[in-house]
């Protein structure tokens, strides 16, 4: 009787074994903590399928900057990370039409300065502000939205959802998404600035008689008939007296 039951006791241990085994295999695995200070490029390398966004983390030196604030144990990150295929889902040209101002943008945008887990996505205040965005002015910030487990990211242009945890430790986490998130600011065209009004061209003075100034010329007119006429008579009234004298 008592082998009996230590042979069904250990039927119920190994299939408990078995099955916890099938569970673990299933689940997502995560990158493991690199040791040392934290170094997100190490995370993503080991992690896979990031060649892309390393490339443009280290070409903008985004990288150090991101270390060096997570290494101040008073920082916190969540990163979303786009994978090698979302980025190859991007118009040919993309990346390399971005000034080094508008790449900077474009990693910042896709960084939350909060540590946060996929539990509390969904109390999260809308729209979610980003390292881009350090201004308050909500112009780098895009709306998440959670259905069961599912974590939605709305910016305006792009429409997506986390795939995957690649690395949390409480500090720092990052979540996989499988497309580029592209801010409005940085990708919608801008109208083109005004035209700076042309310079006032010089009016031509248009030379035209007044009332005034005809009057004037007649009045000048006037006076010189006048004043010959009388030197006529006065010529006149002197020969005429001069006759007179004579006879």
């Amino acid at each position: 009787m008592l082998k009996q039951a230590l042979f069904t006791s250990s039927l119920i241990f190994l299939c408990l074994l078995h099955c916890s085994i099938l569970v673990l295999a299933q689940s997502p695995a995560l990158a493991p903590a690199p040791s040392g200070p934290t170094n997100v490029t190490k995370i993503l390398e080991k992690a896979g399928a990031f060649s892309v966004l390393i490339r443009l983390l280290k070409s903008t030196q985004m990288i150090s900057q991101l270390n060096s604030q997570l290494n101040d144990s008073n920082n916190e990150m969540t990163i979303f990370a786009p994978s090698d295929s979302g980025f190859s889902s991007l118009k040919t040209g993309t990346l390399n039409s971005l000034t080094d101002q508008q790449q900077v943008e474009l990693l910042q945008f896709h960084m939350i300065p909060n540590y946060l887990t996929m539990s509390q996505f969904q109390t999260v205040s809308n729209p979610l502000r980003t390292e881009a965005g350090g201004d308050n002015s909500g112009r780098f910030a895009f709306n998440i939205t959670t259905t069961g487990n599912s974590v939605n990211i709305t910016t305006g242009l792009t429409n997506t959802s986390v795939s995957g945890t690649v690395y949390t430790d409480g500090q720092l986490a990052i979540y996989q998404v499988d497309k580029v998130l592209l801010p409005i600011d940085v990708f919608t065209p801008k109208p083109p600035p005004a035209p700076a009004p042309a310079p006032a061209k010089p009016k031509k003075k248009h030379i035209s008689e007044s009332p005034s100034t005809a009057a004037d010329a007649s009045g000048a007119v006037s006076n010189y008939i006048l004043i010959t006429f009388n030197a006529v008579v006065v010529y006149g009234v002197a020969v005429v007296a001069a006759m007179f004298v004579t006879l």
